[in-house]
C-alpha cells in the first residue's frame, strides 16, 4: 500500500497490517501458515507444469478431485504429511520438497 494513502487510513483511525497481525497469529503458527501455502502452490505448479487436470491427479494419488482442490487451497483439513505425500507421489525429488519449504521459511 502507498505509503500516503495507509498514512490517510491512520488519520481516519483505521490500522492496516498483515493477515497474522490480525489473526493475532504467533511467529510460529504464521510460518506453519506459510509452509503449507508453499507446499499447496508447489502442487499447483506441478499439476499445472504437467498440463494435469486435479481429477488426473486424483486418480494418480488414490483420491478425489475434490481433494486435490482442497490440497491445493492448503485447507484445515489437508495435513502437512499428505502434501509431502501428493508432491513426492507426482515425481517432485525430496530436494525440491526441501527447497520449498527452505523458501517459506
Amino acid at each position: 500500500m502507498e505509503k500516503a494513502k495507509k498514512d490517510r487510513l491512520a488519520a481516519a483511525g483505521w490500522r492496516s497490517g498483515d493477515a497474522a497481525e490480525f489473526l493475532e497469529l504467533s511467529a510460529e503458527e504464521a510460518a506453519f501458515v506459510e509452509l503449507k501455502l508453499a507446499l499447496a502452490d508447489y502442487l499447483r505448479e506441478i499439476r499445472a507444469r504437467n498440463g494435469w487436470t486435479q481429477a488426473q491427479v486424483a486418480r494418480r494419488l488414490g483420491s478425489s478431485q475434490s481433494r486435490v482442490a482442497k490440497m491445493e487451497a492448503a485447507d484445515p483439513s489437508v495435513s502437512l504429511d499428505l502434501l509431502v505425500k501428493a508432491l513426492l507421489t507426482l515425481g517432485a525429488s525430496r530436494s525440491e520438497v526441501g527447497t520449498v519449504i527452505a523458501r517459506a521459511a
